[in-house]
């Protein structure tokens, strides 16, 4: 299952995403429209942020009463303390709180920041946008919409951009899959050396996400993409599967 050439192709022309909308039936039109299609084999990555919006995942700061905690720690760092009390509201759980950043495990099991509370490229200045309540059922739900539409069978990535211990700079990850196993595992193949691998289990789904944000970018409006020509193993994977257990994960406490 080695790839050849793969190709990134940017879904551009999606209108501005609101609760209700069908998303498959938005991504195969905006594709038609540039006479393009969905191949046998692609797979597509969408941001969390257009998920959450049609699924109603946004909560505006106005009706958001803060708590002790969250004037506190606002007022210390120069943050809006409705936002912090949200951050505080969608956190399972605190790994720390600190320079004006909060390190969250969400209630998904996700470890990140302000627990995917966001602001940006949501409209209207006082609305934030969480993360997809279940992200696996919504790419489950993306990949059946884009099926009734038209657009044929895909493979479906929920991505978010977080950071990364040790690094510098943010990427995409994958939080939500369907049809496609996240992980392949090379435990107890043979390198070209000849050497057993022990612990080679690639985190493909990320590697995918990560890709795909090559051709969205933060600023241009391209909330997702296709890649063509990825031999991924199909079946019904779970974004739960790229999460380190607890008592393995040097980064949780």
């Amino acid at each position: 299952m080695n790839p050849g050439e793969i190709t990134l192709i940017p879904i551009a022309g999606l209108p501005e995403v609101v609760p209700g909308d069908d998303l498959g039936t938005l991504i195969v039109a905006a594709l038609a429209a540039r006479e393009k299609a969905i191949e046998v084999g692609d797979v597509l990555v969408v941001t969390h942020k257009i998920v959450a919006k049609a699924e109603g995942a946004l909560v505006d700061l106005r009706t958001v009463s803060p708590s002790a905690l969250a004037r506190d720690y606002a007022a210390r760092w120069g943050k809006d303390p409705r936002q912090v009390e949200v951050v505080l509201q969608q956190s399972a759980r605190i790994i720390r709180m600190d320079r004006g950043v909060l390190v969250v495990e969400t209630r998904h099991g996700l470890i990140c920041a302000n627990a995917g509370v966001d602001l940006s490229n949501v409209p209207g200045g006082e609305v934030v946008c969480l993360l997809p309540e279940d992200p696996d059922l919504s790419a489950r739900r993306i990949a059946v919409s884009v099926e009734a539409a038209g657009g044929g069978s895909v493979a479906v990535i929920v991505a978010d951009t977080f950071g990364r211990p040790w690094r510098e700079g943010l990427t995409n990850v994958a939080i939500g899959v369907a049809g496609l196993r996240p992980l392949r595992d090379y435990v107890g193949q043979h390198d070209p050396a000849g050497h057993v691998l022990r612990v080679s289990t690639l985190a493909i789904a990320d590697e995918l996400a990560s890709a795909s944000e090559l051709v969205m970018g933060k600023l241009d409006r391209v909330p997702a993409a296709l890649i063509r020509g990825y031999p991924y193993e199909r079946g019904e994977g779970s974004a739960q599967e790229l999460l380190r257990k607890p008592g393995l994960d040097m980064f949780r406490y």
